[in-house]
């Protein structure tokens, strides 16, 4: 057993009983009442039963305007959707693990009819290159958000927050990675603002900075608030986010500025060169913060979280925690264990119950 892998690491006052945790995922699976189906739940609780130390859910959508992406997301923004989460966080708790539930805006990674209001919002006219995957078709181009707009979107983000906390979450996490709404408008690739939102990376921090401020104001002290960050886009995915290593930590340096308890750093491989610096990307964050550190990325069995620790405190799972119910204790038994690729993953699609 790698003995930092399973060590206790504490981030403010919650301390999770090791460094290994389950990755937030998207599933679609919930239906009209926007809770996700019993096995995505059970899921979740599976895992933390199996070991884990940190359970992410999936990605909650934030208002029941715009921010919706996909079919099938989750909401919790009333009492029936507080209630079903809050079974699920009891559970996890009661095996030891601690839970963050992920919260987003689409923005612009949204099609025609998607929203009940049906609109498509960012912070700029500028929709993605490619072809929408769920429908075949170009994305629309988005409306140019308003003040207004901004404004609704901040109060979905605060509901959304007040519903967590309800729901008995450990911590909270904005979703500023993968090229949604918060993405958009950290990066100049879909930020063409030339308003106090856009331009210099102060201005473009500048609506992130009012959904922090605003979130911290109706969490407990005692909740974490994390935000998650990448350099790529689910769209468009071979354009860098950010033009190089200065302009993201940048970024990082105006994050670490906040009210916020840790740092999630989303890649494609943790080892891979960031930026032409011949160093990760969780040693170029590194390198502009001490807030705790979460890395994901082709993290799959011991060696690899073990070396994905170098520069980061914790670390995260996706498509192995997903296929594999027993990662942990096969990670702890220093398994052989293979590197799923996509088309395995893609279970986390279809009505096929979860392992």
């Amino acid at each position: 057993m790698t003995s930092l892998l399973f060590s206790p690491v504490t981030i403010k006052q919650v301390t999770l009983k090791n460094r290994i945790g389950v990755a937030p995922m998207t599933r679609m699976s919930a239906s009209g009442d926007s809770i996700p189906r019993e096995d995505v739940l059970q899921f979740l609780i599976t895992r933390a039963r199996n070991g884990a130390g940190l359970v992410y859910n999936e990605a909650i959508v934030t208002d029941y305007e715009s921010a919706q992406g996909y079919p099938g997301q989750a909401r919790i923004l009333n009492q029936n959707q507080v209630d079903a989460w809050k079974d699920v966080t009891d559970e996890i708790r009661s095996h030891g693990a601690v839970s963050v539930c992920q919260i987003f805006h689409c923005g612009r990674m949204a099609y025609e009819g998607i929203n009940p209001a049906n609109r498509v919002i960012a912070p700029s006219p500028v929709a993605p290159m490619q072809e929408n995957p769920m429908t075949g078709a170009p994305y629309p181009v988005p409306e140019q958000m308003t003040r207004f707009d901004m404004d609704h979107v901040l109060n979905g983000f605060v509901e959304t927050a007040k519903g967590v906390v309800a729901a008995g979450f450990d911590g909270l996490e904005l979703h500023c990675a993968h090229g949604y709404l918060l993405s958009q408008f950290l990066s100049t690739y879909s930020n063409r603002r030339t308003d106090a939102y856009g331009g210099s990376m102060e201005n473009r921090y500048r609506f992130i900075h009012e959904v922090i401020q605003a979130v911290r104001r109706v969490m407990p002290e005692d909740r974490l608030l994390l935000v998650r960050v990448s350099n790529w886009g689910i769209a468009d995915t071979e354009v860098s986010l950010f033009s190089g290593a200065s302009e993201w930590q940048q970024m990082i340096q105006l994050f670490a500025k906040e009210p916020i308890d840790a740092i999630s750093v989303s890649t494609y491989d943790f080892a891979q060169d960031a930026f032409g610096t011949g160093k990760t990307m969780a040693k170029v964050t590194r390198e502009v913060t001490d807030l705790p550190l979460l890395i994901c990325g082709k993290i799959y069995d011991r060696n690899s979280a073990k070396n994905a620790l170098t520069d980061a405190d914790l670390v995260l799972s996706g498509k192995s925690m997903l296929l594999n119910p027993n990662l942990v204790s096969d990670i702890a038994a220093d398994q052989k264990l293979p590197l799923y690729g996509s088309e395995e993953a893609g279970v986390a699609y279809t009505a096929t119950p979860l392992p």
